[in-house]
């Protein structure tokens, strides 16, 4: 992969043999991020699972205490009372069975998460094939098969992210942006680093985490000392 003449500079500032505490990989992917947009800071977690063992998942949420600096658009599908409860707690878009048509045929997915009550999953079911793929079918682990739509909603639009590993075992998550201070940031990446740990399945045997990578959109990678998780 052919990198940028930005991209070569910000990386000489970053020592890959290092493995940085946190709040200072946190300092120096804020330094790295130089682009001309304010850029997403993610975590990457290599896990010792092997997610294809069931009882070897992990899949959950977790609310970011400052949020994610990303506006999220939220789909509930609800009938009767909960249609207005969804409404009323900030929903962007809120139906039953008449939008599936829509998004099954006119592809229509302006949206960033789906919450749907239990009695509708029936419904939502059918869209699987295309909501899957996505990350976007609404799962009890993760809080999005609900009662409380209104609870759920409040959650997602505070800054509550979902975590689960994929085929190569890795998680991938945001926990800001660059234009967070390092304050913000460290508290977010705490709050994540907590759940992963707790979430650690009790049939995965060794070390638990390989290795944890803090990177900017358009950054290098910065390694985070695992020893201290």
């Amino acid at each position: 992969m052919k990198h940028g003449k930005k991209y070569i500079e910000t990386a000489k500032l970053v020592d890959r043999t290092v493995q940085y505490e946190p709040a200072d990989a946190v300092a120096l992917v804020k330094k790295t991020a130089v682009a001309k947009f304010d850029e997403t800071i993610e975590v990457h977690i290599r896990t010792g699972c092997d997610g294809r063992h069931a009882e070897q998942q992990i899949r959950g949420a977790v609310v970011l205490p400052n949020g994610t600096g990303k506006t999220v658009r939220v789909l509930v599908f609800a009938k009767g009372t909960k249609l207005d409860e969804a409404q009323a707690a900030g929903a962007d878009f809120v139906g039953g069975e008449e939008l599936i048509p829509k998004i099954q045929h006119e592809g229509w997915l302006d949206f960033d998460k789906v919450i749907a009550t239990p009695d509708m999953m029936g419904v939502v079911g059918r869209l699987g094939k295309i909501l899957g793929p996505k990350g976007l079918m609404p799962n009890p682990k993760a809080g999005t098969v609900t009662m409380d739509v209104a609870k759920a909603i409040k959650e997602i639009k505070a800054g509550k992210i979902e975590y689960r590993l994929d085929k190569t075992n890795i998680v991938h998550v945001p926990i800001g942006k660059a234009s967070f201070t390092d304050e913000a940031l460290m508290e977010n990446f705490n709050a994540l680093m907590d759940a992963i740990v707790k979430a650690r399945p009790s049939a995965v045997k060794g070390q638990y985490l390989r290795s944890i990578t803090l990177t900017s959109t358009m950054g290098p990678g910065v390694k985070v000392n695992v020893m201290k998780f």
